[in-house]
């Protein structure tokens, strides 16, 4: 497992990568599933100074992306708030994939499915206000929906690997999935 340790808008001190490394190394000894971890620390210019530093760290878990955000006064309070985000994020991402190995589907992921069988009319979509470019990876909608709830987000952007098409699964506003599959004409 490789740990990337790096700072954003601030030198980070090398004290504060030495308790990184640390805390980290608690963390290394839990989760033998996860390729690499991405450290970012950086400081914002704000009037409350208990939201001075944000720790973002990334755990890759073998194409799954496991995201936390904490902010905190110092370094090493933002450190200790996001670690334990992270490691119940990890412990519910090693859930699901045990129940996903005794072929449970997660209620989100039956959701969807059902979404998907719906017509494309009773779809509701909202105009495109920001381009964000990234990598695409084939995966399955159980997973894709995985992924968009350990992330925090409204959507999520895969390659179904059932169809080999991209997909868009996103959070409707009463809080179900729709799936957006285009087909070509």
């Amino acid at each position: 497992m490789e740990i990337k340790i790096g700072s954003k808008n601030m030198e980070l001190p090398e004290g504060a990568k030495t308790y990184i490394e640390k805390k980290l190394g608690k963390l290394r000894r839990r989760m033998n599933d996860i390729s690499e971890i991405r450290v970012e620390i950086s400081e914002e210019k704000t009037k409350a100074q208990k939201d001075r530093f944000i720790a973002r760290i990334v755990l890759d878990c073998h194409s799954t992306l496991i995201h936390t955000e904490e902010r905190a006064e110092t370094i090493q309070a933002a450190i200790d708030k996001a670690l334990p985000v992270t490691e119940r994020q990890f412990e519910r991402w090693k859930g699901k994939m045990e129940d996903r190995s005794k072929n449970v589907v997660p209620a989100g992921v039956a959701m969807a499915r059902e979404i998907e069988n719906q017509t494309e009319a009773s779809i509701e979509r909202k105009p495109v206000v920001k381009i964000k470019r990234f990598t695409v990876k084939p995966m399955p909608i159980e997973e894709a929906a995985d992924q968009m709830e350990l992330l925090k987000h409204d959507f999520f952007l895969f390659t179904n690997s059932e169809t080999n098409k991209i997909n868009l699964l996103y959070r409707r506003k009463d809080g179900d999935y729709g799936l957006i599959a285009p087909e070509l004409e």
